[in-house]
This record gives C-alpha cells, structure tokens and sequence, in this order.
C-alpha cells in the first residue's frame, strides 16, 4: 500500500546585510512555494485517503468488504476469503499472433509463454465439499515477454451475482448465516433479492445450465470488461472467455451430495497426468452500444471472437508448496496494450485480494483440504 507524506523541509535563516533584501524576498518567494507544495501533497495524501475509505468508518473499503466475507463463511487462518479451495498447476499459453489485431500487448505475439495458475470452487470454506451448485474458477499468471506479468481471474458462468462493490457487500451481509440458526435469514434474503434482480438472475442461470462434470471441461469467462489498445492507438472493449477441447460433460445434480468430497480436485489431477488439457482464448469484441461497465449483463451472442491462442496446462500441484500458493490473481495487473474498463468491480476485487492476501500471510500456514485427504489415503495404505 502506497503512502504519501508531504515532504519535511527545513529552513536556514541565511545573514542578510542591510542591502539584501532582494535575497530575503527571493527566500520568501521560495518558502511561499515550498508551503504551497507541501500543502498540495497533503491535500491529495487525504484525497487518496478519503478514496480508499481510511477517513469515513460508513465508506466502503476492501477491509470491509473482507471482513464480510470472513463473516459470511467463518474465519479460515491461512486461506484466502475468497475461494478457498484450490488446486496449483502450471503449463504455457501459445499464443498464435491474431490477439495483436485488438491489442499491442506482448502477450499477444506469436510465441509460447509460461502460465502458473490455480482451479478453484467458490466460497470461503476450505473444507467445503465439490458436490454443490456453486461455479468453478480459474486463475492465471502469464509470465510475458520484457517482465511483464498479465493476471486474469475467470468463472465458469458469464455473468456475475452482483454488479457494484456496494451490492456484493450488502449480498454477504444479507446471506450470512444466522448465529442461532446456523442458516441465513429468509426475509432479509427476500428483502436483498427484491432490490437486487440482477441476483435473481445469476441464482436462475446457476438453476438453468448444467454443471460441467470437471474443472477440465469447463468454459471460463472472464465476466468483466476491459479496455484493448492496439498498435495504431484504437481502442476496443473486449471479454475473454477460455473454451475446452475437452468433450463436454455434466453432473447430475440431484446427486451431488453422494459424490466424494474432493471429486472434482481428484478428477483434474488425474487428467493432468493422463495429458495436457488445451483451452483457447477467446478475445471477444464489444459493439456500439454494449455495456462494459456492468459485469452482471451479457453481450449478445453473435459478437465478434478472435481466437488468440491456447493455454495449456500440464502439471498439477498441490496449494500447500505449489506456485500458486502466495499469488494473488489480480485483475489489475496487465500488460501494456491491456486496460480497465470503468466497471466498478475491478478496483474492488483487486484491492480485497490484496487486503486477504496481507491477513492471511500473516497467519499460520493450514495444510489444504486435498493435502489432509491425500495424507489421510496414505496412511491407510
């Protein structure tokens, strides 16, 4: 976290003869300007302070918004609050060259680069079984060319639940489970979802598709906007989305609870060590007209795609010593010829995830809910 302070200046009293007054009214001039500089630094130091919400305990900040999530899901020590549940795995994204007719990015040159990662479920419980109705996730970290670093974090739905930092904070709060009951409050459930029709719709669409059967057969989107700058200087709104060569498949879900609690983690991996899964990235282009300041509202669907390339993952590992493990999968962090849009979400999520990141390397390291039930196999073996 940045901190601004105005600068500490100290003065001299300089020995002014009789006849230098010139020089004392160029000294005051001079400290005039000093004060005046320092003063400006203080002003945008409290301007920066009021923005991330350090003054005004009612203004929403991501502090607020984790301390949220641990409400809603309980406090986990050395997990993240947000999709708790992980698996790391690393392999390369070859990229073909087309994505450089929509941005100058070096990601988007032809050549094969490094990609660490992570497949996740939703939610803040660690210990959460595979077997609900909950959208699967994937983080990405491209290791470019000129040390950049492009990271992407993507769900397998292509809406999200809410569309304002304000909403998806209210959407915890709404749906935390009661102390007493153990279960959240139906009216005020009620009372969040009349307000909030976008909600609804997210909860319809989850009810209405399928649920890919593995982490290895699912369409990821990348549900936010962002801002393409090409080599001559134009710019295009684009989503990205990763489409699977893997055959589609589904579950049932009137038996998800039968289901082994690690199925979809086990699943992958065994994937992984059959063979590379391939996906490719869609570089999807915004029309006049479309919002790209909503992430709770799709394109339609006849839009323009560009195929840029395939990433490939050949490798799994365990969170406990996988690469993933400290990595935070910030939407902010782009390459050059990458841009945010102005949907509100993007600054929110990447200042929570830094703030869960601070919090949980600060605790305890927890081994991992694959990690305890590979052990426990291992021992009875």
């Amino acid at each position: 976290m940045s901190r601004l302070s105005a600068p500490i200046l100290r003065f001299r009293r300089p020995f002014l003869k009789p006849s230098g007054l010139k020089q004392r009214g160029a000294i005051r001039t001079d400290l005039l300007r000093y004060v005046l500089i320092a003063a400006l630094v203080g002003c945008c130091a409290a301007a920066f302070a009021y923005v991330a919400g350090w003054l005004s305990p009612a203004r929403l900040g991501p502090d607020k918004i984790v301390d949220a999530l641990e409400a809603h899901d309980g406090k986990h020590p050395g997990f993240r609050r947000a999709h708790a549940k992980g698996l790391c795995f690393s392999g390369y994204f070859d990229s073909n060259g087309q994505g450089g007719a929509l941005s100058k990015a070096s990601a988007f040159e032809s050549g094969r680069y490094p990609v660490i990662g992570r497949f996740s479920t939703g939610g803040g419980i660690p210990q959460a079984p595979d077997g609900r109705v909950v959208f699967h996730a994937v983080g990405l970290s491209f290791s470019l060319p000129h040390g950049e670093i492009w990271r992407a974090a993507l769900d397998d739905v292509p809406i999200f639940v809410v569309a304002t930092p304000q909403a998806f904070y209210d959407f915890q709060k709404a749906t935390a489970p009661d102390p007493a009951t153990g279960k959240p409050d139906a009216a005020r459930v009620v009372a969040y979802l009349d307000k909030h029709p976008e909600t609804r719709a997210f909860n319809q669409w989850l009810k209405d598709n399928p649920l890919p059967s593995s982490f290895a057969n699912g369409t990821y989107y990348s549900i936010n906007a962002f801002r393409f700058t090409d080599a001559a200087g134009a710019q295009h709104f684009v989503r990205w989305s990763l489409v699977p060569e893997a055959e589609a498949g589904a579950l049932d879900k009137s038996t998800l609870g039968t289901l082994d609690k690690n199925f979809l983690f086990d699943e992958v991996i065994g994937r992984i060590q059959q063979g590379p899964q391939r996906w490719h990235l869609l570089l999807t282009v915004a029309e006049p007209g479309d919002t790209v300041d909503n992430a709770t509202v799709q394109w339609p669907a006849e839009r323009r795609s560009v195929d840029a390339g395939t990433l490939v993952i050949d490798h799994a590992d365990l969170e406990d010593d996988g690469a993933c493990r400290d990595i935070t999968f910030d939407p902010l962090i782009l390459p050059d010829g990458i841009g945010p849009s102005d949907d509100p979400l993007l600054s929110a999520r990447s200042a929570a995830y830094s703030s869960s990141l601070t919090r949980r390397s600060g605790e305890p390291v927890q081994p991992s809910a694959l990690a305890q039930a590979h052990a426990a196999g291992e021992k009875r073996q």
